[in-house]
């Protein structure tokens, strides 16, 4: 049985397979990129963002095609996923717009005099190793960036999402992006660790979990190659002061249940202070035992399925992990008992640091509450993790925000609104949740070549 292979997570059922590429395809693959690079970075910068823009204009055309794959694929409902498109769209028309002033030459003020000026350069073929909660977007801020800049990309999706890459490849050429600039590999993990060690590939950006990420990075360093990492997350969403409970509360539950709780950036852990938490604590258990579990394909379906029955056994280990050593079950608890990847949405109290929940990422639709007694406690325990992705403040006092987000330890911190992305802010995370950026002028800078050009006369 191949690896790359669509199982309907609303039925378990497997609709489709396809063949795992062979050493001399891979090889072929890479050959082809490496052929097409520097073709591609000689060509004008806007007509590298023409491509991109007619690129955007057919993930718009194909947009219901599209959403109904991964639909199919990982068990995104129907309006999640033509949202999705939107975010995607919006990206590659960002660096298209922008991606030829973020290449100008930088001036340097030299102090011996003469001139010196900095060159953003393509460095050659990237490899790309993508997962599946976001087939499309999470491919989109790895490619938009690099091709704008010149490089080529082989794209090795998650496996249980091969419909949604093959049909990202066609994109591509029938956009005009010429044959080699991108090329979707079905590799095996032992293929991509070839793939690392050869001279013509200049880097790696991988987008998952943890260990998949240590792997890659053991194997780039070996190889002198950089990588970029966006890894796990156990983001703390801090309740500290909300004249309107009724927002935060809607708020949470889209930052924690959106796309069923599988997101990186997702509002996994929420922190309340006392005066907060019992009024929180009831709004938002009701608000997710209202969520009607639901057809993805159905318009009006906030939550369908989980992407796997491993994601759900996995989920499933470490909530009853948490129930036997004494946390509290508000909603849910349980996987659903009918074919497929179904489970309930949840909401724990009482996780204590012998717990799988207490420093594990969960990866679905489980919301943990914890109850803090001041604003240094909330901090405290938002730090208190292994991760460092991104962070929620909901406070109306603005030199709070100010003074809470300075303490931090992530990357990124939203006021007043759940963990997010747009094309113009940059992404990504520090301690265990990796390293380097993604989206706004920062993605394009991560594979460039900061090429130094000195005139001493």
């Amino acid at each position: 049985m191949s690896t790359y292979r669509v199982v309907n997570p609303a039925t378990g059922e497997t609709e489709q397979e396809y063949p795992t590429a062979t050493d001399g395809e891979l090889r072929d693959a890479l050959a082809l990129a490496d052929d097409a690079q520097r073709a591609w970075a000689a060509r004008p910068a806007a007509e590298r963002a023409e491509v991109l823009r007619r690129v955007a204009d057919l993930y718009e055309q194909r947009r219901d095609q599209l959403a109904a794959i991964i639909t199919r694929e990982m068990g995104k409902p129907v309006k999640q996923a033509l949202g999705e498109l939107r975010t995607v769209v919006s990206i590659y028309r960002y660096y298209a717009d922008r991606g030829e002033g973020f290449l100008e030459a930088e001036e340097l003020d030299v102090a011996s005099g003469g001139r010196a000026v900095i060159r953003k350069e393509a460095v050659g073929t990237l490899l790309g190793i993508m997962p599946w909660n976001f087939p499309y977007y999470q491919v989109a801020r790895f490619a938009a960036p690099n091709l704008m800049l010149g490089n080529t990309v082989l794209l090795k999706h998650a496996p249980q999402c091969p419909e949604s890459a093959l049909a990202m490849e066609r994109l591509f050429l029938d956009a005009g992006l010429p044959k080699g600039a991108y090329v979707n590999i079905f590799a095996t993990n032992e293929q991509v660790e070839t793939l690392i060690g050869d001279d013509r590939i200049h880097g790696v950006s991988l987008t998952g979990s943890e260990r998949a990420g240590a792997a890659v990075a053991e194997i780039a360093g070996r190889n002198l190659k950089k990588v970029v990492l966006e890894l796990g997350g156990s983001d703390p969403y801090l309740i500290l002061g909300a004249s309107n409970m009724d927002q935060v509360v809607k708020d949470a539950l889209i930052g924690r249940m959106g796309n069923a709780g599988q997101a990186c950036n997702a509002a996994k852990r929420i922190i309340a202070l006392d005066e907060h938490y019992d009024g929180f604590s009831t709004a938002f258990t009701d608000a997710v035992r209202s969520i009607t579990i639901g057809d993805p394909t159905d318009p009006d379906t906030f939550m369908g399925p989980l992407s796997s029955e491993k994601a759900v056994e996995t989920l499933d280990e470490q909530v009853q992990d948490a129930i036997s050593k004494g946390a509290t079950v508000l909603a849910g608890g349980k996987r659903i008992d009918r074919p497929g990847a179904w489970y309930e949405p949840t909401v724990l109290a009482g996780i204590t640091p012998d717990m799988r929940a207490y420093k594990e990422e969960l990866f679905g639709p489980v919301a943990l509450l914890f109850k803090v007694g001041s604003e240094e406690e909330a901090v405290d325990f938002a730090n208190n993790s292994p991760y460092g992705l991104s962070a929620s403040i909901q406070t109306d006092d603005d030199a709070q925000a100010e003074r809470v987000a300075q303490r931090l330890e992530t990357g990124m911190v939203f006021v007043g609104a759940p963990s997010g992305t747009e094309a113009e802010l940059p992404f990504g995370g520090v301690k265990r949740s990796g390293f380097g950026r993604e989206l706004g002028r920062f993605g394009m800078e991560e594979f460039a070549n900061h090429k130094l050009v000195r005139l001493v006369r």
